[in-house]
């Protein structure tokens, strides 16, 4: 209940933030999440994702972020790696790198299925003179299958409820002169095909604190997540 109280209260915070001059977009989303096991400690991440422009009129910005997994134990996790994130703008495009790590902790809350995320990232923005700042990123989400076998969750729809706080905490000024960068509520459902593999399509609010102009995009996205 704590965990549900909190997504209401940094969305109300986002909407508090984002009450004036603010412009609405329509977007479409893909994304890939894939976790890949070594051994009992070690592994690798890798997300890809491919964004659209406003009103889906082409591709805007492309996401690859590879990294380095160690595994605490059953339920945590910290890991470490690099982000390329490309924004095509029309008349030219922006590089963005980043340094990143975070650490994810996951239990159950009754039925269902609960993982909090905090990641740092160091960020390296297409600017001419000072480029560097860094961001700080909390993320919680709920997985609430509709139908849980006695083994466990191995196959099955599900419903998924999420939100991700993004606060600037360093060089705010090359950003937009705010603590509160932007927040993204999401909700889904979705389908377990086997401890390997989920499916999952919904729709995510993404709220913008812009420099000079706040932007709600609404976005439809599709979701395939591996373990492998």
């Amino acid at each position: 209940m704590k965990r549900i109280l909190l997504l209401a209260v940094t969305f109300l915070f986002a909407t508090y933030q984002l009450s004036a001059q603010t412009k609405h977009e329509n977007a479409g989303w893909l994304f890939l999440l894939n976790s890949t096991k070594f051994n009992e400690k070690w592994g690798m991440h890798l997300d890809v994702q491919v964004r659209s422009n406003d009103n889906w009129a082409g591709t805007k910005n492309i996401l690859f972020r590879p990294g380095v997994t160690y595994f605490i134990d059953g339920k945590q996790n910290v890991t470490a790696g690099y982000l390329m994130a490309t924004t095509d703008l029309g008349s030219n495009t922006l590089v963005e790198h980043r340094v990143w790590e975070q650490y994810i902790y996951s239990h159950k809350i009754g039925s269902i299925f609960t993982a909090h995320r905090v990641r740092l990232e160091q960020r390296f923005l297409d600017q001419p003179n000072e480029n560097f700042t860094q961001r700080l990123r909390y993320f919680i989400r709920l997985v609430k299958p509709l139908k849980e076998t006695p083994d466990g969750f191995t196959k099955g729809a599900f419903l998924a409820l999420q939100n991700e706080v993004f606060l600037n905490i360093q060089n705010k000024a090359l950003v937009n002169n705010s603590l509160f960068d932007q927040n993204r509520l999401y909700l889904a459902a979705g389908y377990r095909f086997s401890k390997k593999i989920d499916l999952e399509a919904g729709y995510l609010n993404q709220a913008i604190h812009g420099r000079n102009n706040n932007t709600v995009n609404n976005v439809v996205q599709l979701a395939l997540y591996t373990r492998f």
